[in-house]
């Protein structure tokens, strides 16, 4: 169906204005922020299309501009609409304030890793620095790419632990295949990290590996049992 044939009232934009944003699904937003369609394919039609290409709003949100302008009718223009649109939501995850952020379990590490790493093509690495309390005091990414203790010196990993003087740090990477199971590098980078910890007198409190919608602890995982709880 097309927009012009729903009654003016019931139109996506309409409905926003009158419902709020709840009423819309997500095509009817997409919609929205695409404006128009293509000729024989109405702006619905297109947004509907998008979804079914990529099968769920993660998918989407990790959709590059050349991936989106794969679907007939979004061209450059659109494809950047669509972009700015969806780095705006993955910017929305990550905490915006640091003060009296505090991370107490693995699952709000977890959240925190995931909106600065999780919608990343590459490997990132990221350190979380909290203070003596527990709470978050400045992350970083420290590394992109294929990691492993060789690849990695641990002065790049510490510096901004000594830098901001924290008391211990969490650390996270995200696997951009989508599973999360270490590997034997994951594994023998964390203990080589772990061995300068230990000669710092800073803590590593867990390594957190991202997947598409899971994730694995480390230390959950039994690999780092010398370290405190959290």
């Amino acid at each position: 169906m097309t927009l012009k044939a729903i009654p003016a009232e019931e139109r996506p934009r309409e409905r926003l204005l009158r419902d709020g944003i709840d009423s819309l699904s997500l095509a009817e937003l997409i919609a929205i922020v695409l404006s128009s369609g293509t000729r024989g394919k109405s702006v619905l039609s297109l947004s509907e299309e998008l979804i079914v290409r990529f099968g769920s709003l993660e998918y989407l949100l990790d959709a590059s501009v050349i991936e989106l302008m794969e679907l007939k009718g979004i061209g450059l223009a659109k494809a950047i609409q669509l972009k700015a649109v969806f780095g705006i939501a993955l910017k929305c995850r990550r905490p915006q304030s640091l003060k009296k952020y505090s991370i107490q379990s693995v699952e709000e590490a977890y959240l925190l890793a995931k909106g600065e790493i999780g919608h990343y093509s590459q490997e990132i690495l990221l350190v979380i620095l909290r203070d003596v309390r527990g709470f978050l005091i400045h992350r970083e990414q420290v590394a992109v790419g294929t990691l492993s203790q060789v690849l990695i010196h641990p002065r790049e990993v510490f510096y901004p632990a000594v830098r901001y003087k924290a008391h211990s740090m969490i650390l996270a990477h995200n696997h951009p295949s989508g599973d999360p199971t270490p590997s034997h590098a994951d594994i023998e980078l964390t203990k080589v990290l772990m061995q300068s910890g230990q000669i710092m007198g800073i803590e590593i409190d867990d390594h957190l590996i991202i997947g598409r919608d899971r994730f694995v602890s480390l230390k959950e995982q039994g690999v780092m049992n010398s370290f405190s709880k959290y």
